[in-house]
C-alpha cells in the first residue's frame, strides 16, 4: 500500500510578478524536477505555518501566505502525494539554496518550460491562465 503525504507549497512571487522555482537536487527523491519549495504539514500545524516554517528551514527567509492556489492530489510510484498551493511574499530575507540544486525566478507565461514535478502541474497551469 502507498503511503499517502500531505504538502504545502508556496507560489513565491517577487515585485516583477516573477515566480521562484525550485529544482529538486539529485539527493532528493523526484530528483532534477522544478517544484513550488514548502514541505509537509507537522501534527497540530496550519497549512500557513507548516508553508512559514518550511520556506525559513529551506531557503533561510520569512514569507507571508496568501490565497490557496491549487489542491491536487498524484499519485506516483511509491507514495501519493496531496499538494496545496498557496500565494506567498518574502517580507525578510533572500532566498538561499540550502537543499535545492537551484533556485530561479521565472515569469508566470514561462513556467510551463520547465520540467515541473507532476503535482505542481496543475498549479502551474492555473497560473499561466490568470
Amino acid at each position: 500500500m502507498k503511503k499517502n503525504v500531505h504538502v504545502v507549497g508556496a507560489v513565491i512571487e517577487n515585485e516583477r510578478g516573477e515566480v521562484l522555482a525550485a529544482l529538486r537536487s539529485p539527493m532528493m527523491t523526484l530528483p532534477n524536477y522544478w517544484e513550488f519549495p514548502g514541505g509537509k504539514i507537522e501534527t497540530g500545524e496550519t497549512h500557513q505555518e507548516a508553508l512559514r516554517r518550511e520556506i525559513q528551514e529551506e531557503l533561510g527567509c520569512t514569507i507571508t501566505v496568501g490565497e490557496a492556489v491549487e489542491d491536487t492530489t498524484y499519485e506516483y510510484e511509491k507514495v501519493i502525494v496531496r499538494l496545496e498551493t498557496f500565494m506567498a511574499k518574502i517580507v525578510k530575507g533572500k532566498p538561499v539554496v540550502t537543499e535545492h540544486a537551484e533556485l530561479r525566478w521565472i515569469a508566470k507565461e514561462q513556467l510551463h518550460t520547465l520540467d515541473w514535478a507532476p503535482a505542481d502541474i496543475p498549479a502551474i497551469e492555473k497560473l499561466e491562465n490568470q
